[in-house]
């Protein structure tokens, strides 16, 4: 294993210090390990009362406590995140599991796969259910935590500790590079470590690269296939696919649960028409992908503005890539004409979604003043061009 002098334990403002790996094998000791349990079991909401309870512990008291508010913390992304071992920043980066799943599903079978920039092991552990996998970092602590989660779900992986950047990897490679500097995110792909124009140029026969789901696609060679995901209806990451891996298309949207995958077919400009009796919002991940086209050509519908997401159709076929929503009034946007309507509708608590429009949600609701008993969904958008309010009642999801 290549030695890296260890970082500094300052964090940013606001954040917890990185773990050195001292601190980490202080936290996997058979003594870390029993205070991590007994804080786990303290009432983590009371932040005085626990912190009270650990200080007789020193460093290691605090240490396991922060370790216990991670792993309950975790199971919001990962089913067994309560076993596994983070740190504070790996956790907010991680992949959530199924769509660490999703993404593993693509190296299935093959010989080894290298993961680039591993951390903890987020994607790590699901490469390792498909396939041989050796996962490289340059942070140490995050290593010796990828190597315990690794033994906790009994899978075997290898691990390096090294610096991506001095690497020209081969064969099947799954890359992230890191997008965060100070706290801040890194949009210009080359600023990214290491840079994404570095990790194209690697000869790997496989390969998959995190990218932010933003990612300009005119910036990427033509020979490479984008994909968006969203999970339960949130947009989670972007991967760019080559060689082996990829599916032969440009872009892809792919829904979880599922996958329910919309790809890039050469759709038709769609016609822009008035509403219609159903309006259908694209997944996210859709919208990213670049895909309302395909997606209107599916549904047989048409937009209502060449430059706005929102898709209409006198049909609500079913969909898994959007919510569709039945069209109960359309009117020309004006304050006073849409108070009159919701009135109407006896509306009291209202829902406000929006695109192509200027309106705070918040200083709308003030302005209405509603009074009614039933929760009503408005849609602001623009129809060739005019700004207009939908009136709206949302429709079962498939």
């Amino acid at each position: 294993m290549v030695r890296h002098p260890p970082r500094g334990a300052q964090g940013q403002p606001g954040q917890a210090a990185p773990l050195t790996p001292e601190q980490v094998r202080l936290l996997l000791s058979d003594r870390g390990r029993g205070l991590v349990e007994r804080a786990a079991a303290l009432d983590l909401s009371d932040r005085i009362g626990a912190a009270e309870a650990v200080r007789a512990d020193g460093e290691l008291g605090r240490l396991a406590l922060e370790q216990a508010r991670l792993k309950v913390r975790a199971l919001a992304k990962h089913p067994d995140g309560d076993l596994l071992w983070w740190t504070s920043e790996a956790l907010e980066q991680s992949t959530a599991r199924p769509v660490a799943e999703h993404h593993a599903l693509r190296f299935a079978g093959t010989a080894r796969v290298l993961d680039l920039g591993c951390s903890v092991g987020g994607d790590l552990l699901a490469l390792a259910r498909v396939a041989p996998v050796c996962g490289v970092d340059r942070d140490e602590a995050r290593l010796l935590l990828a190597g315990a989660n690794a033994a906790v779900l009994g899978l075997d992986v290898g691990l390096v500790c090294a610096d991506v950047t001095t690497l020209r990897p081969t064969g099947a490679v799954f890359a992230d590079p890191a997008r965060r500097f100070g706290g801040r995110r890194g949009f210009d792909p080359e600023s990214w470590s290491p840079p994404l124009s570095l990790v194209l140029s690697w000869p790997a026969t496989a390969l998959g690269v995190k990218v932010a789901p933003g990612i300009d696609y005119d910036q990427l060679p033509n020979d490479l296939e984008v994909e968006i995901v969203s999970l339960r209806g949130e947009v989670k990451e972007a991967v760019v696919w080559g060689g082996t891996v990829r599916r032969g298309v440009r872009r892809t949207a792919c829904v979880l649960p599922g996958p329910h995958v919309l790809t890039d077919a050469g759709a038709a400009v769609p016609a822009v028409r008035p509403p219609g009796r159903f309006l259908l919002e694209p997944d996210g991940a859709v919208i990213r992908a670049h895909l309302v086209a395909e997606l209107a050509q599916q549904v047989d519908g048409w937009l209502l503005d060449a430059s706005i997401a929102y898709v209409a159709a006198q049909e609500a076929v079913p969909t898994p890539f959007g919510a569709w929503y039945e069209v109960l009034d359309t009117l020309p946007f004006s304050l006073k004409g849409l108070r009159e309507r919701l009135r109407g509708h006896d509306a009291g608590p209202l829902v406000v979604k929006k695109r192509g429009t200027a309106v705070e949600p918040e200083v709308l609701r003030r302005q209405l003043k509603l009074t009614g008993s039933r929760e009503v969904t408005v849609v602001l958008t623009r129809s060739a061009g005019r700004q207009v309010a939908l009136v709206v009642r949302p429709m079962p999801r498939p």
